[in-house]
Order: C-alpha cells, then sequence, then structure tokens
C-alpha cells in the first residue's frame, strides 16, 4: 500500500495574525516544520501543499525533505488545499490528512492510523478520552468524495457524508485536540 501523508499547511492563520507556521514554538522550531517533521516521523511519503507566494514556508519544509504542493487557490478554503494534496498524489491507495497548525500530535499517532488504514481501509479518525482529533485517514475509494469537498471544511464533509464507515481510534494523544489558532493557543505549549 502506498499511503501518503497530506501536510494542510496552506492556511492564511488570519486569527494567528499572520505568518502562523512560521512562528516558532519555545523549542525554536516553526509551527509548521514541527507538523512536518511528526509526520513524517510516522508516514516516508509526506506531502505538504502550501499557499502561493509562501516561499519561506515551502523553503523550510523542503529542506526537510517534504515533497512540496504550491496551491494557487488557497484562499478559497481549505477544501482548495486539500484536493492539491490529493492531485498531486493520485496514485495513492490512502492518505493521512494532517493539520500543519498541530505540532503536538505524536507521530505513534499517525502511524497507527495508517496502520488501521492499511489493515481496514475506510475512514479512520483518532480520538482521545473520546475526543475526535487529527489526522485522519482515507481509503483511496474516497478519493472522488474529496476531490469534490467546497469551502473551508476540508474533509469534514466527508466524514459526515459516510459516518458509517468511520472507524474510532483511541489514542493516548492530546496533541490530536491541540492546533493553534491564535498566538494565546501557545500559552503553556510544552518546550
Amino acid at each position: 500500500m502506498k499511503i501518503v501523508g497530506i501536510l494542510l499547511a496552506a492556511g492564511a492563520a488570519s486569527r494567528f495574525g499572520g505568518g502562523k507556521l512560521l512562528h516558532p514554538l519555545p523549542d525554536g522550531t516553526p509551527i509548521g516544520v514541527a507538523s512536518l517533521r511528526s509526520l513524517k516521523a510516522a508516514l516516508s511519503d509526506v506531502l505538504a501543499v502550501v499557499r502561493e507566494g509562501d516561499d519561506d514556508l515551502r523553503t523550510l519544509l523542503l529542506a526537510e525533505g517534504a515533497q512540496v504542493s504550491v496551491c494557487p487557490d488557497a484562499h478559497e478554503g481549505m477544501s482548495r488545499s486539500l484536493v492539491c494534496g490529493i492531485r498531486a498524489s493520485m496514485s495513492a491507495t490512502g492518505w493521512v490528512l494532517a493539520l500543519g497548525d498541530m505540532p503536538y500530535v505524536l507521530p505513534a499517532t499517525s502511524r497507527a492510523v495508517a496502520a488501521k488504514l492499511a489493515d481496514a481501509g475506510g475512514i479512520i479518525v483518532p480520538a482521545y478520552r473520546g475526543n475526535r482529533g487529527n489526522p485522519v485517514g482515507f481509503a483511496a475509494g474516497y478519493r472522488d468524495l474529496l476531490l469534490g469537498v467546497k469551502g473551508d471544511e476540508g474533509a469534514r464533509t466527508v466524514v459526515r457524508q459516510r459516518a458509517a464507515e468511520v472507524s474510532i481510534l483511541e489514542c493516548d494523544d492530546p496533541g490530536i485536540l491541540r492546533d493553534i489558532d491564535r498566538r494565546e493557543d501557545l500559552d503553556g505549549a510544552p518546550g
């Protein structure tokens, strides 16, 4: 199986005040780089999707060994970057979709999502203490549905439409619930 990790890193970061994925965590690592490193530690085939003109982030992610796809219409919402990522990896048998602003996801979680996806197919959603989070895995059979998503909701639409086909993967990883939307979300961040 060829499961591709897609790091969605093309958001405008308007609630953060811009430049979010380049902002350093307490240890100095940019948020987007930390998120990529976590995904790359779990999967050998990783693609990052960035906004057109986000050359600094693109350069950093390339230096980390990711394939990078530039999404020219990312301003239209998260769905556009998701579609860019799927189109750039059409030969995949499945995808693990990770968010660029979630640097605290443990590699073991992404690895477990990919393993369950390879074993069972379908849609794999991790949960921590009953709360669903990210990254989410999709088998290739959902390709057309993923390519058809619209707006800023991304793959959540597909998860809702195919709720009966979702497998919940309980994990001991509170990082699956912790995204960084605003600067105050960095308060108390592990160093």
